[in-house]
């Protein structure tokens, strides 16, 4: 069992890379731990319902990059100890995501055990020299950030006088022997250890680079965690690491979703249309009674036609087959800052049992509890687009009503499948004024040099880092899909197969459930009658935002 009893998994599974059409939504978020942009820019991508939240640090030569600080976020918040229920992520993998995190964080590592080294030699040995340069670097990335110009060619001029200064030191030292090589030492010892730093710095941009381009193209390496397979039964980190990702694949495949008013299903995206058909159950003979049925007979029904939704009488492509699942909804505030998956013996690994379902189904359809739904979902543009459509049909007195709500979530935000750029710069020609020339430079800055050197040793106890540099707080509830999607009403194709997939659905639905309220003895003219009208209502549908209620 995922939920902490016992787990008799085949041992250490590491899921592939993708999946058959739905790759290009987790591919642009696994690609987001291997990028070197700034932290901030994660706000530019939350829509208008979930938010980031980013905590800036003490120092800004200890802020992480917007990798560095997604990678760690995404660590900690779904295989973290004590970490909270996830929301469902349609149309992608979540589990290959957290894979390419941890990849990313390990290639760090290795990275900043050398950088480590290096400090330790040229920068512990020359302390004074070290806290000099770092003091420096730090004012001149202090006043850069200003938005004064002013401000940032004082930190340029601050940096380029304590190097001439430097000189003049080195020139003309006023003092002998040891203490003089040692001040030498002092001058010289830290620049030496930037440049080995950097060039370890290098090298390492250039493969995270590479990985993320690779990723986006839709190919590229496998995330290789050898911390997720445990070496020997008493590793207990690696098997806490190996059983937060069995148990992030057994939350992804829950048959539990929670309804958060305005905010629609969390990870379905907003209600954007409802169909609703209700009429009073009359009996087809006057002398003879209805022959007693329950919801859940017009539900399994409507869930058996809804599998034949990919045929067709014409071959003409049409719709590929659907996910069609019960699924159990449990209402949560607007403002919730979390949701709590249900336990107790009607459920098992996430998922309601058969017979919790059909009970659901068939009592709980007023007051107070959960509710019944049966959703069929389309994953369409390489997991760009995810259409769900629910259906609930529920009994009053003599009234029965057959509710479709249509369900939207739309491409990942341009920010995550935007690829790494080259960084140049232009210049004019000497002779040839009016034409430029471009030179390549290399990817890691001086300055950037020195803020990995410093974090570098600080890397084997991250809390200390968060607090002196920042991090990235994760929009909650968590999913990592519904906090980064769009709507697809801007996208004319995508908009068009949201809407185009309403009508059908509506009429599978109708006709199974008239076909078995027919068959148990009532009356379906008006059922039918009403059915015709909003099939009439349903040929031009339009997005809505069917959950603001206008009251």
């Amino acid at each position: 069992m995922a939920d902490g009893g016992f787990d008799f998994s085949p041992g250490a599974q590491i899921p592939l890379q993708g999946g058959t059409g739905q790759t290009a939504a987790t591919n642009a978020l696994a690609s987001v731990s291997y990028r070197d942009s700034p932290m901030e820019d994660i706000l530019k991508a939350d829509n208008e319902i979930h938010k980031s939240k980013v905590s800036k640090g003490r120092f800004s030569l200890f802020e992480p990059n917007l990798g560095e600080a997604f990678a760690r976020a995404l660590h900690m918040r779904t295989l973290g100890g004590g970490r909270g229920a996830l929301i469902q992520s349609f149309g992608m993998e979540p589990q290959t995501v957290v894979l390419h995190a941890l990849a990313a964080q390990r290639i760090r590592k290795d990275r900043d055990i050398k950088l480590t080294a290096v400090t330790a030699l040229f920068g512990l040995v020359f302390l004074p020299g070290l806290l000099v340069w770092l003091g420096v670097f730090q004012v001149r990335r202090t006043l850069a950030g200003s938005k004064d110009r002013r401000s940032g060619l004082i930190g340029t001029g601050v940096l380029v006088g304590v190097g001439l200064l430097a000189v003049i030191l080195l020139l003309r030292l006023p003092f002998d022997g040891f203490l003089g090589w040692y001040v030498r030492g002092v001058i010289v010892g830290p620049v030496i250890g930037w440049v080995l730093a950097r060039r370890i710095c290098e090298t390492t941009a250039k493969d995270l680079r590479a990985r993320w381009s690779d990723l986006l193209a839709g190919g590229g390496l496998g995330a290789k965690v050898p911390e997720a397979v445990p070496g020997n039964p008493g590793d207990a980190t690696r098997e806490a690491i190996r059983t937060g990702i069995e148990k992030l694949t057994a939350e992804q495949h829950s048959n539990v979703a929670f309804y958060a008013g305005p905010k629609g299903i969390l990870g379905m995206g907003t209600r954007w249309g409802s169909w609703q058909l209700a009429e009073a159950l009359v009996p087809k003979d006057a002398s003879k009674e209805i022959h007693q049925f329950r919801s859940y007979d017009v539900i399994r029904a409507i869930h058996d036609q809804l599998k034949l939704l990919e045929r067709g009488p014409i071959n003409s492509g049409g719709f590929p087959p659907p996910s069609v699942k019960h699924w159990i909804v449990s209402a949560v505030g607007e403002g919730a800052g979390s949701v709590s998956r249900p336990d107790g013996q009607d459920v098992d690994g996430y998922q309601f049992k058969s017979h919790a379902i059909q009970r659901i189904c068939n009592e709980q359809q007023f007051g107070a509890g959960n509710r019944h739904y049966l959703g069929v979902q389309f994953v369409l543009w390489d997991g760009q687009l995810v259409i769900t459509m629910m259906i609930t049909v529920t009994v009053l007195h003599e009234t029965l009503r057959i509710e479709v709500s249509g369900h939207a979530l739309g491409p990942i935000h341009g920010l995550f499948t935007s690829g790494p750029s080259a960084k140049t710069v232009s210049r004019p020609k000497t002779v040839r004024f009016w034409e430029t020339t471009s030179r390549t430079l290399p990817l890691v800055e001086p300055k950037e040099a020195v803020r990995l050197a410093v974090r570098a040793p600080f890397t084997w106890y991250p809390p200390i880092l968060d607090f002196l540099g920042g991090k990235i707080a994760l929009p909650e509830p968590f999913g990592l899909r519904h906090p980064w999607a769009e709507q697809p009403w801007k996208h004319r194709f995508m908009a068009d197969d949201a809407m185009r997939a309403a009508t059908p659905v509506l009429r599978v639905a109708h006709k199974a459930a008239l076909r078995v309220l027919d068959e148990h003895g009532v009356d379906t003219s008006g059922f039918s009658s009403r059915a015709a009208s909003l099939f009439g209502a349903v040929q031009d549908p339009s997005p809505k935002k069917v959950d603001a209620y206008d009251a």
